[in-house]
């Protein structure tokens, strides 16, 4: 119950992402062929060749990411015989929560693939582009406090919400392009920084709703069942295994708050997490787990070679 399964999210692409694996694990290339037939496209050649602009679409870049980090977990089980049912508990952030859905068997892969590319496509689709915006507010004065006060500024001339509680001194805001840019220089008075996102619509906030809508439908449809390792899920930052409630919350997710800062200490706490493993591209996580639980262990899964020394540590 010490092991928790952690899932990164938008921004953690990279064209070449999961090459590696592929080359090193058959295991690896077989998650790429299914999710490639999946989605009838063939994402991986996008993953390993770029470019990276068509990469960081929305649409591609979900299941780019859910696929990495299933290529991770398959070759773990498959080839390294490390389970992760092994895991007390699983979380992603944001997508991720996806991806660690199909770790922990409640999706298959393919109907992961699809839904994180309709998903994609409905987050793109539910504001226009240049209509919305986000920004990180940073540094040691940044707290949530901090983030909702200068919302609250922004929010005087429409909408402006905190979108991600990342960490202490990392904090996400999100909404209407001039209320965001308010509430940056209300977060630059409060003595934050404040950088604006390259994204292509403001996610986690109300004006995601016809997103959200789009995706209650989908996910009525699909088919869950109870993850082998409760997910911590992002809106509640507690366990949950009823695949009803799993709907539901991943519904919600799509306009409410990422609270990852509340989830990694939930779980280094109550959830009695000792060691957090970042399963996919990247290392932004396990940064993040090393900030919020600094008593905890954290390791990035990328390559094969960080793959054989966590199956040989374990």
């Amino acid at each position: 119950m010490g092991l928790a399964f952690v899932f990164p999210g938008q921004g953690s692409q990279a064209v070449g992402m999961g090459t590696e694996l592929a080359e090193a694990f058959a295991a690896a290339r077989e998650v790429f062929e299914e999710v490639d037939d999946a989605l009838g496209q063939k994402l991986s050649r996008l993953m390993r060749d770029g470019p990276i602009e068509d990469l960081t679409l929305t649409e591609n870049a979900q299941p780019a990411l859910m696929a990495v980090s299933m290529a991770v977990v398959r070759t773990l089980q498959n080839q390294l015989d490390v389970s992760i049912s092994q895991a007390g508990f699983v979380a992603g952030h944001s997508l991720g929560e996806y991806s660690a859905l199909a770790a922990a068997s409640a999706i298959t892969l393919g109907d992961t693939a699809r839904l994180l590319r309709l998903r994609g496509q409905a987050m793109q689709r539910a504001v226009p582009v240049g209509e919305g915006a986000m920004a990180s507010l940073i540094g040691p004065k940044t707290d949530v406090a901090l983030a909702e006060a200068a919302a609250a500024i922004g929010a005087e001339i429409g909408v402006c919400v905190v979108a991600n509680d990342n960490n202490a001194g990392n904090v996400v805001i999100s909404g209407d392009k001039a209320a965001v840019d308010r509430a940056i220089e209300a977060a630059k008075a409060m003595g934050a920084r404040a950088i604006a996102l390259n994204v292509s619509a403001p996610f986690h906030c109300p004006l995601m709703q016809p997103a959200a809508d789009e995706m209650a439908e989908a996910l009525a449809a699909a088919p869950i069942v109870p993850p082998r390792a409760p997910l911590v899920a992002n809106v509640t930052a507690r366990p949950v295994l009823d695949p009803d409630a799993i709907r539901r919350l991943l519904v919600e997710q799509i306009t409410g708050r990422v609270r990852w800062r509340e989830s990694i200490e939930w779980l280094a706490g109550e959830g009695g997490v000792t060691r957090f493993v970042e399963a996919g591209a990247g290392k932004v996580l396990t940064g993040m787990a090393k900030r919020i639980a600094p008593d905890a262990d954290a390791v990035a899964l990328n390559t094969p070679a960080d793959l054989e020394a966590f199956a040989k540590s374990l």
